[in-house]
């Protein structure tokens, strides 16, 4: 903790009461302690003397906090001589009208418990050493409110552990904090969360090392390390919200079907009903095995969401791995559009590669089945239920499975991470070649400008850059992006038809506006200023 004796409070004398920060050997009682009552900038002000004191608030807090009790309305706390050589976990049970008290192993109860693992007290350096738990009411705090906070503190709770003077962090053996609440309010969602006091102006809360396990009585958080721990309760997507995305992602995905088909019909169109250079047809030929993998990935939600319910297992697990599948398909093709842009524009441009399509179809078809195949041997697959915190339905699926939700992360989020990063890259050099082809054409230069940038546009559906919003689908205010997301990407087969339609159709045997004319016009350009 930093030391700021005799430091004034904030930049100027009204903030944080101008108050002087007290020495380490403060007693009990003085100002600091009760300094949450008399001055309510303490907790919203962004200066570093405010900052310094709350720090020092919550060290007081956590030091003499038995010493505290009863002269601070709201805090109840439990204060344990613990030696070394304990041989059993410690259990500790509390709640916000008794406060902390031990546990007997035997005892049940359904107040909120504390589970302290052994190694804590093992791992000491000294003999014993000082067990403080603390129970703070909110109410009676002006502390521990975040700016701009959206979720509720269950109960206005908020329990403080602390061992020995030191800090402790990084357990192997997790802390386990079981905080009773029932059945919670429709629209909540529970989230374990410890104080912050580095996070934005004036602290905050933080979920960092904390995992949270819900269940039907209570929520139990895991956390590696020692602080003041909650649980708070965000707004969470209910039934209301639910059930007109579910009805709207079923109506864009039976749009974006539609025109993938009108897509692969066109691009079959021109490929068997005009004479195109190689190039060209390579081109054609990456955007319809593209457009196909969205035509099946659309398909295969169509199908989910009318057959998971009721289906068998067996039928369920197939079902979910052909719509990973898919949905791999769907970002592999992405990569491969990206891929061979930046080998048309950047490394080896004109060189021929022997079946050079072929091999691209070998990888965009080929490489998700390993993926799915190596997660299916592992059991990934199977019912996938979208509940309300009442725990009742509102849509079952065939998917990945919550006890296999790594599969997830690892082969969509992190699969589709690195691919957008490449594809943005791909896209800035593309777009900045084209830029630098129109500042070199001559003629019609409002011509060539909307011609640049409707090339932009079609690369960047075709690299898949609406895709990155369901990075942002996550929080509390997620369901706006979340129907952004489900209809952006449903017009995605529309905006890759109008983009072809209108760069690739020949009107008199021309391909003007076509990557391949662009690259032409560069090597062309080049020449004749070498």
């Amino acid at each position: 903790m930093p030391s700021c004796p005799a430091l004034k409070r904030g930049d100027g004398p009204p903030l944080c009461c101008n108050m002087l920060v007290e020495s380490e050997e403060q007693e009990p009682g003085t100002p600091s302690a009760a300094l949450p009552w008399h001055c309510s900038e303490l907790g919203r002000s962004s200066s570093p003397a405010c900052a310094c004191l709350r720090e020092r608030w919550l060290r007081l807090l956590q030091s003499a906090g038995p010493a505290l009790q009863g002269r601070l309305e709201g805090l109840k706390v439990l204060l344990l001589n613990v030696s070394r050589a304990l041989t059993r976990d410690l259990l500790i049970a509390f709640s916000p009208t008794e406060g902390p008290r031990l546990l007997e192993v035997t005892e049940e109860r359904k107040a909120g418990k504390i589970h302290l693992p052994r190694e804590i007290f093992q791992s000491l350096s000294s003999l014993a050493a000082r067990l403080v738990v603390t129970v703070l009411n909110l109410r009676h705090f002006g502390m521990f409110k975040e700016v701009n906070q959206t979720g509720k503190v269950l109960d206005d709770t908020v329990v403080g552990i602390t061992v020995g003077e030191t800090g402790i962090s990084g357990l192997q053996h997790p802390v386990k904090l079981s905080f009773a609440h029932g059945q919670l309010p429709q629209g909540l969602t529970p989230q374990c969360v410890f104080w912050d006091a580095t996070k934005g102006l004036a602290g905050g809360w933080s979920s960092s090392g904390c995992a949270t396990q819900p269940g039907d009585e209570g929520t139990v958080c895991s956390c590696d390390h020692l602080t003041f721990f909650t649980l708070l309760l965000n707004p969470a997507l209910d039934e209301a919200t639910a059930q007109p995305l579910l009805a709207v992602a079923t109506a864009s995905c039976g749009v974006a079907a539609a025109f993938s088909i009108l897509t692969i019909a066109f691009c079959l169109f021109l490929r068997c009903g005009f004479r195109f250079e190689e190039s060209l047809r390579i081109n054609l030929g990456l955007h319809l095995n593209l457009v196909s993998s969205l035509f099946l990935l659309n398909l295969a939600f169509l199908l989910n969401s009318r057959l998971a319910a009721g289906s068998q297992p067996g039928t369920c697990k197939a079902l979910g791995g052909f719509t990973h599948y898919c949905l791999l398909c769907c970002f592999t093709w992405m990569a491969l559009e990206g891929c061979h842009l930046y080998l048309l524009f950047v490394k080896v441009l004109g060189t021929y590669i022997h079946r050079y399509l072929a091999k691209l179809c070998l990888v965009g078809w080929g490489f998700p089945v390993l993926v799915v195949g190596v997660a299916g041997l592992i059991g990934s697959y199977g019912e996938y239920s979208i509940q309300t915190l009442e725990q009742q339905p509102i849509a079952h699926l065939c998917w990945i499975t919550p006890k296999h939700l790594l599969v997830h992360y690892i082969t969509n989020c992190g699969y589709f991470g690195l691919i957008f990063l490449f594809n943005v890259a791909v896209f800035a050099v593309v777009l900045h070649k084209s830029c630098c082809l129109q500042g070199r054409g001559a003629g019609q230069p409002g011509r060539r400008a909307w011609k640049v940038a409707l090339v932009a546009l079609g690369l960047f559906c075709l690299l898949g850059a609406t895709w990155a919003l369901a990075f942002l689908t996550h929080g509390t205010s997620s369901a706006p992006v979340l129907y952004l997301f489900t209809v952006l990407n449903s017009l995605q087969g529309v905006f890759i038809l109008i983009w072809l339609v209108v760069l690739y159709y020949p009107k008199t045997k021309e391909t003007t506006g076509s990557l391949s004319n662009i690259i032409r016009h560069d090597k062309a350009t080049t020449v004749s200023q070498d």
